[in-house]
């Protein structure tokens, strides 16, 4: 229990709640190979008896040690059940009845109120915590139903079924787990949740080269080399090459060496209730600003993109990765990196802009530099942020998307102090690196 005990140690410290979430339970809760430990050569939680029986004895051993912890938040019993007990889907989603799980869920609970008749129990049901056929009473008066949602549309109808079971029950709802999409659909979300009375957690908290969450773990060459021969596309490491590189891995994962994504923060939080527009960094002028440093805020104020949003569960034609590039930013914007290792934004398109903050020192006819490639002849046009036109720029092909050229233009008039400007793509396909402006 060392891990626990320190991770809420640091919950105490810090004032937070600990929910305690058995995400792989003996044997494997579902199908889905991802988020359990189901060894389809060895019997499943459903299809052993002892497996059960490990499960019940877990929780009530947890629930007898942290019974009097006041910053235990509750048991969420069983991560996202997903087995098909009579129906047709592999994941359970279509199951009528449910009958072995809420059997199972209802003994877990037993067992806890044994030791522990304090903390929440929180019920998942089937089809990844969302299938809750059959369940026709509740057996504790200090229970709550977990539910999950990922890539779906963000409107009431999407949650309806959840509200019904609040509803009928009337105990409370969480969602438990949600996440890996773009900062337009969290911002949404949480909109949604919040005008809904509801909690939430996001996952995950720590990812490797991952622009979906509020920290990044920086991937190592060496971990790729490994990840390349799991994959049986690569050489053979040795022992000591591989304890070296899964040991650097781990270093990368402390918190002092974690990159931390300020712009999923300022989407779950300051962006639900805030339209207004700030600096991803601060910039003056004269001075160069990098393109893909645009301000943090929602799409449609601090930056327009045509492609920014998964919903592939809604709708299996809306699948998408929004920032194809995977770098930097989780908006809809694509970045990538050059092959000088710098970013850019790149994939554009006819009618997405960017905005960038900056102040200026003096009032001034700046000289515009613009570090671009292109592969067709391209315009961009700058407007300042009450809509004012400053200027429109023709950009000649560079001849390829590696191929990188500087524009310049004379004539930028900007006030001092601070100034918005927006950068509108008139037909895209152009790649921006940097603007420069002195």
């Amino acid at each position: 229990f060392s891990m626990t005990d320190n991770l809420l140690k640091w919950c105490k410290e810090n004032k937070m709640y600990l929910i305690l979430d058995l995400h792989a339970a003996p044997g494997g809760q579902g199908n889905d190979a991802n988020i359990s430990d189901n060894d389809k050569s060895k019997p499943s939680l459903w299809e052993s008896e002892e497996n059960q029986n490990k499960t019940i004895a877990l929780w009530k051993k947890l629930a007898d040690r942290y019974k009097n912890e006041p910053w235990i938040g509750g048991y969420d019993i069983l991560n996202e059940p997903n087995i098909n007990f009579t129906g047709k889907n592999p994941n359970g989603t279509d199951e009528m009845s449910n009958a072995p799980l809420w059997k199972l869920e209802k003994k877990i609970t037993e067992a806890i109120r044994s030791v522990d008749k304090n903390h929440i129990v929180f019920i998942e049901g089937n089809g990844w915590g969302n299938n809750y056929n059959g369940l026709t009473s509740i057996w504790d008066d200090n229970m709550a139903f977990s539910f999950h949602k990922y890539w779906s549309y963000n409107n009431k109808e999407s949650i309806q079924f959840a509200l019904d079971l609040r509803q009928k029950y009337n105990i409370p709802l969480w969602l438990g787990e949600t996440g890996e999409n773009s900062n337009v659909w969290f911002t949404e979300l949480n909109e949604l949740l919040e005008k809904e009375n509801i909690g939430w957690a996001y996952w995950p908290m720590k990812k490797i080269d991952n622009i979906a969450g509020i920290t990044n773990v920086k991937i190592t060459p060496q971990y790729e080399k490994l990840l390349n021969y799991w994959e049986n596309s690569g050489k053979k490491p040795s022992k000591e090459f591989a304890q070296k590189a899964l040991m650097k891995i781990a270093d990368n994962y402390k918190f002092s060496n974690i990159e931390i994504k300020k712009d999923v923060i300022d989407a779950l939080f300051r962006q639900v209730n805030n339209t207004s527009t700030k600096p991803f960094k601060n910039h003056n002028i004269p001075g160069k600003i990098p393109a893909a440093e645009y301000d943090l805020g929602r799409m449609g104020y601090a930056y327009n993109d045509m492609d920014f949003i998964n919903l592939w569960v809604s709708d299996p034609a809306k699948r998408s990765d929004w920032n194809s590039g995977n770098q930097l930013r989780n908006d809809g914007v694509d970045i990538y990196k050059t092959n000088d290792n710098e970013y850019y934004v790149g994939k554009t398109e006819k009618g997405e802009w960017l905005q960038y903050t900056f102040n200026s020192k003096i009032e001034k006819n700046y000289i515009l530099n613009i570090r671009y490639s292109a592969r067709e002849d391209s315009k961009i046009k700058i407007q300042n942020a009450s809509g004012k036109q400053l200027a429109i720029i023709s950009l000649n092909s560079t001849g390829g998307i590696d191929t990188w050229k500087t524009s310049s233009t004379k004539g930028l008039n900007l006030k001092k102090g601070e100034n918005k400007i927006r950068i509108f793509f008139e037909n895209g396909d152009v790649n921006l690196n940097y603007f420069e402006l002195k």
